[in-house]
Order: C-alpha cells, then structure tokens, then sequence
C-alpha cells in the first residue's frame, strides 16, 4: 500500500517556466501484480463453502532476516530490496503506485494470517510496528458513551496471536489453566505453535487436539499472564453491537465493530457437517481466524472463523462459530475424547416440495433417532427446541450443534397436523 507523486517540471517556485514549453509526463508506472487466483481448501481444517466464501488465507513464514532490520510476513516472493530507514520496522516494504492500494496473496485457503506491510516512498518510510497498546483503563471508559472501547479493554488482554510455520491466526484465553481456544484450519497438523500475549511476550504451546468439523482447536500454555474471557450464555440476538479482536493482516490486537447481521447461518463444510454460524459485519480479514468476537458485555458470543469474499478480503460478511458450539467442542478436545456430531438419522432435500419453510423429511433410517420418536418421510420439521428451522441445511446445523444423546424438542408438521416429540439424539451418519 502506497502513494506516488508524478513531478512536473517547475520554476525553482514550484510553478512552471514562462514560454517554456513543458516536458511529456513520464510513463504511468505499472500497474501492480494482479493477486493469484484463490483455490480450493487443501487442508483438511478448511470449510468447503458456496463460491466465496472462503477462510482467508494464512501469513506465509517470514523470510531470511535483512541485516540492519527486521522483516515477517508478506507474500512468498518478496519485492526487490528498497532503501531500509527504520531498523526497527518489523513491515515489508512495498512500492509506490498512484492511489492507494490494498493487494491480497492467497496463499492457501486453511489459515487466517498476513504480516503487516509497511508504506514507503524513495525518500521517506511509514512503519508499522508489531505491537499494540493494550488498553487497561476499562473502569475510566463510560460503556454508555464508548460501548466498543470498553469492550476493547476488557476483551483485548485475553485475545492472543498464534504463529505457526505455515502462518498466523488469532486465539481466546478462555481457562485459567492455560487454554487458550482457536480455529483448526489456523493451527493445521503442528503439535506446537508459538502464543505471543498482548504485552509481546511468547511461549510455545502444546495443541491438545482439533476437530475439522467443527474448526475449532484447544492449546495449552504456560508461563503467560493473560486474564481469562468471559464466555456468553446467551443467545446473540440479529442487530446486536458485535466487536471482532484478533491480528487481521499480521497487526496485532486490532479491535474492528459492527452487528450481529444473521444468526443460524448454515456453512457446510468437506467433512458433511454443517455449522449454523454467527454473521456479522464487523470487519475480519485474514488473521481474525480463531479470534473473538464480542457482545457490548465484552462477553465472547462466537470465535472468528470464515469470511465472504471474491477478492479475499473483508466484504462485510464474516462468520463465526457460536461459542456454544465452540466451548462444546473444545471440552471434548480437552478431554482427550473425540467429537462426534449428533444426528437424527434422517434425509431431505434443502428446499420442501410446495415451498413451505422447514425441513422436509425425504426418508428415515430404519432405528434412528428420528424414527425412534416416529418422525417419517413426508413430514415437516419447522422447530427444534423453539428455534424455527427454515431448510433442511438449517436442521443439519442446528442438531450438530448437539452431542449424541442429547434430548431436544421437535416440533413437525404432518398433513396439516403440527405435532410436538422428544428426540434422543443418535450420532452423525449412523
């Protein structure tokens, strides 16, 4: 990202010469790189998603260190060498071109992460340096009047940055024992990763497991002074202030707001489960993954895990897991026990055959669950425990949400008839 002043012959004033006639303007310099083609998830811990929607990508290893300064993140191929100003500059240095512009390298669509960038021309250097103020004064900032700095002093401290060999993402302190939860496409198949606290101190951490259905993955820490988060028992409402905190392009504790745009949004993923999602407009770009996003409590309502994009970066549309699911998850990680997805043992078409909403019932697995209860092909399911459900996608979603032998609430619709029924929930794909 930068700027470019094209001069034009002048006077020693600034003003052009009298009767002389004007030199040609020199040639527009090129036009920047065009950004490689996004391409499909090859990591394992990457939701496969509609055309566009896609995890952004992770921050590449940071390249040899440049004697006289220090240098991470960027694209794979660096830029030529440029005059270096600032030793301390942990940017890339980029060249000018006429208007500002931002240029997006997909590397590879299972992380979230991207070193920060510095600006500079061939006189002068703005750099941005990679640590953060952490705001510590929550008890001098009126929630009432600044509602998202508030929240930004007491949720900034618990959120970390996780550095991998492949990238970088974010992560939430959410136990005081040490844990610290994420996304599984941020960490990958590492065991160990670094965790660098917002006061720039880092450790290393142990991965105690990830689970790619859900993206979410637990590590282990010792040795750092973050306070644990606060995790929200309720349900985020649509049009709630959402406050996202993570490292979006490498800059560290990066505070961005917005609202909670839909909740129960489903997002499919390549290992056939569906995650209903929070979606907000608070902006997340590439380095939020496995960061927080908060209610005006500075409660954490949901871990940042996806974006929709065409370009890869921040379009308004960013999803996150709720942290229900989330928490859930990362319990069974914690335990050393695997996470299985509850099921009703049942299928159907996304859409029902007349255009009603709901889940339309298509066929039922002999000894499932939903035929335990005597839920049956041609039925119409519009409920589970009082959340409607409007496609068969939003079903799928919303009982994952679940762990098997769950007992839930199912309210359906059979020639006309609605009818209500408990159902113990059976496993995924059984």
């Amino acid at each position: 990202m930068s700027w470019d002043n094209d001069p034009s012959s002048t006077s020693p004033t600034g003003i052009p010469a009298q009767g002389a006639p004007l030199p040609p303007p020199p040639p527009a310099p090129p036009a920047p790189p065009a950004p490689p083609v996004q391409s499909s998830p090859t990591d394992s811990g990457a939701y496969t998603v509609p055309t566009g929607w896609t995890p952004a990508p992770p921050a590449p290893p940071a390249p040899p260190t440049v004697t006289g300064a220090s240098t991470w993140g960027g694209a794979p191929t660096p830029p030529p060498e440029l005059p270096q100003v600032d030793s301390d500059s942990r940017g890339r240095r980029r060249p000018i071109t006429r208007t500002l512009v931002a240029i997006v390298v997909v590397v590879g669509l299972f992380g979230i992460g991207f070193g920060t960038r510095s600006v500079l021309d061939s006189e002068q250097s703005v750099t941005v340096s990679r640590g953060a103020t952490v705001m510590s004064t929550a008890d001098t900032i009126d929630p009432g009047s600044e509602p998202i700095a508030a929240v930004a002093a007491v949720v900034s401290p618990s959120v970390v940055q996780i550095e991998t060999s492949n990238g970088l993402g974010s992560g939430v302190f959410y136990d005081s024992s040490g844990l610290i939860m994420t996304n599984a496409h941020v960490i990958g198949s590492e065991k160990i990763v670094t965790v660098r606290a917002p006061d720039g101190k880092s450790v290393k951490g142990e991965v105690l497991g990830s689970d790619t259905g859900t993206d979410v993955a637990v590590i282990r820490v010792k040795g750092l002074s973050v306070p644990v988060a606060v995790l929200s028992s309720a349900k985020p409402a649509v049009g709630q202030i959402a406050v996202a905190i993570g490292s979006p392009f490498g800059f560290d504790q990066t505070v961005t707001s917005g609202i909670v745009s839909a909740v129960n949004r489903p997002v499919d993923n390549e290992k056939g489960v569906v995650v209903n999602m929070i979606q907000t407009d608070a902006s997340i770009n590439p380095g939020n993954s496995g960061g927080a996003l908060s209610n005006r409590n500075g409660e954490i309502i949901g871990i940042n895990t996806a974006i929709f994009s065409q370009s890869g970066e921040n379009n308004g549309i960013g999803f996150a897991i709720p942290i229900r699911t989330a928490k859930a998850a990362a319990d069974k990680l914690v335990a050393g026990q695997a996470v299985t997805k509850a099921g009703l043992g049942l299928s159907g078409p996304n859409e029902t055959p007349n255009g009603d909403a709901g889940a339309y019932v298509q066929s039922v697995v002999d000894g499932g669950a939903a035929s335990a209860a005597g839920i049956k092909a041609g039925d119409r399911i519009i409920s589970v425990d009082g959340t409607p459900i409007r496609n068969f996608d939003e079903l799928r979603g919303t009982i994952s949400a679940f762990s098997p032998g769950d007992v839930v609430s199912i309210t359906y619709v059979r020639d006309g008839q609605t009818n209500d029924v408990r159902v113990t929930l059976g496993t995924l794909g059984k």
